[in-house]
């Protein structure tokens, strides 16, 4: 499995990329939303995107919006990770294109449960 770990906080990239890594997954990781999308084009394939919402340059939501808009990327999980628990927020990712969401603080198991819920772990 390939995971693309979007998030400005390198502390969260660190824990994301810890839990996979359990996986025996390649992870690869980018800073912004802007840096995101060139990272996707020039690495793909990728098995799962897990992106933050609330990042400096381009956010979550116009990061999801901008690989749905680009058929190359069809095959593409994506998981919301992030500290709004709001349900209308929850609504906004999923609408925006997120398969699925997960709310900061998170566990490890939280992260795996949530792969295993998106079909990409047995």
């Amino acid at each position: 499995m390939r995971v693309l770990i979007v998030d400005d906080s390198v502390t969260m990239r660190h824990l994301l990329q810890s839990v996979v890594a359990t996986l025996q997954a390649e992870t690869v990781e980018a800073a912004d939303g802007r840096q995101a999308p060139k990272i996707l084009a020039d690495q793909w394939p990728f098995d799962v995107a897990l992106v933050d919402w609330d990042m400096p340059v381009m956010n979550g939501i116009e990061f999801v919006k901008s690989v749905r808009a680009d058929s190359r990327f069809n095959g593409l999980k994506i998981m919301m990770v992030t500290a709004d628990n709001s349900m209308e927020g929850v609504g906004k990712a999923i609408n925006s294109g997120a398969d699925d969401y997960l709310m900061k603080p998170l566990t490890g198991q939280m992260v795996i449960d949530k792969l295993r819920v998106l079909g990409l772990l047995d």
